[in-house]
């Protein structure tokens, strides 16, 4: 959608003015955060109520793992990238595989709650200058990264969900 633009809602229910907005034609997408979910079926209730009002809408979450991980009770806790990335130096295809199989359940969670997206995985690279970044990395070599995010991003995509 040209022109269209991502909002989130004040809370765990969708407010009259905020079901008001949502019908803007201008409006493409619901990100949720910490401040929505109170649980699996709270969210599952308040994605399908959106869904009434613009079923065309995209519903997305920062879902990544470690401590940006929004929907956390009734989901599992993915721990940070960071950790593939130290598995990678003692085991490389052991890191891959997790990397697909966190992938695959992060992905499978969220859809199966309503939400299209997850803002997962990122791409930076932890040179150690960013508290921000730091264990939400996979790795500080590209190299390295590269080979945990295809497994991670095919395990997206195996269970329905794009890599953004």
């Amino acid at each position: 959608m040209i022109g269209s633009v991502m909002l989130d809602l004040k809370g765990t229910e969708m407010t009259a003015e905020e079901r008001e907005v949502l019908q803007h034609p201008q409006t493409g997408g619901v990100i949720f955060f910490a401040r929505n979910f109170a649980g699996p079926e709270q969210i599952q209730a308040l994605t399908a109520d959106i869904r009434r009002v613009r079923p065309e809408l995209i519903l997305a979450v920062d879902q990544e793992g470690g401590r940006v991980q929004r929907f956390r009770e009734g989901f599992v806790r993915i721990p940070p990238m960071k950790t593939l990335g130290d598995q990678f130096g003692a085991s490389p295809e052991k890191a891959r595989q997790l990397a697909y199989e966190w992938g695959w359940l992060m992905a499978t969670e969220v859809l199966s709650v309503g939400v299209d997206i997850s803002f997962a995985p990122i791409l930076d690279l932890d040179c150690g200058i960013s508290r921000v970044i730091g264990d939400r990395s996979f790795h500080a070599e590209p190299e390295v990264a590269i080979a945990l995010l295809g497994p991670f991003i095919k395990g997206l995509h195996d269970a329905g969900m794009a890599a953004t």
